[in-house]
């Protein structure tokens, strides 16, 4: 069959017409309501809170480890020639060694709560018998600080003291003082380097 202008039809398809739909089209989904939006915020937060907590965790304890390490270097250089040099001098220099380790120790203990509530664990372990009542003393400000991180005892009292520097943690109970101050624990460590040395 021949076309008006003088095309043939031969290679045509032909096609069914058909009427568009009148059906409406499908209700989009409801938009999430304002509770479900801020229950997605808050585990979005929490995740994201718990995530940042262990990483600065693990980088603080590295870094107080890398600390320790140069720390216990720099004491062992200066313990080396003090044998020559006298006890006086031994005592000095482990005296401002002591303090520089101090002051490090202090700013990592405000950065990161949790290395304080581990020592104020670790200090009510070192009580013992634990059928009497005991009292944790600290700072004001690393009460604050530590009092969310540290879990509930019933025997057991976090009281502030102002007379305790940042770090310092005592322990008082029945016949018992525990003295977990800082300058202590570092005098300590002092001593006993001053009697491995030769």
């Amino acid at each position: 069959m021949s076309l008006a202008d003088g095309s043939t039809d031969a290679g045509v398809a032909a096609r069914p017409w058909r009427a568009p739909s009148l059906d409406p089209p499908p209700p989009a989904p409801a938009p999430p309501s304002v509770a479900e939006l801020e229950g997605i915020a808050a585990a979005a937060r929490a995740e994201g809170y718990a995530r940042g907590h262990e990483e600065g965790l693990a980088q603080s304890l590295g870094e107080q480890r890398r600390l320790a390490a140069q720390l216990a270097g720099v004491i062992d250089a200066f313990a080396r020639p003090l044998g020559e040099l006298g006890h006086d001098v031994q005592n000095v220099l482990g005296a401002a060694a002591a303090q520089i380790a101090g002051a490090l120790l202090r700013r990592e203990y405000v950065a990161e709560p949790a290395l304080l509530a581990a020592l104020v664990a670790e200090a009510l372990a070192a009580v013992g018998d634990r059928d009497r009542k005991v009292e944790v003393r600290l700072h004001p400000d690393d009460l604050a600080a530590v009092l969310p991180l540290v879990a509930a005892d019933p025997l057991a009292r976090l009281a502030a003291d102002a007379t305790l520097a940042r770090g310092d943690v005592r322990v008082h109970a029945d016949n018992l003082r525990l003295d977990a101050r800082l300058a202590t624990r570092l005098d300590a460590v002092v001593a006993g380097l001053a009697r491995s040395a030769p």
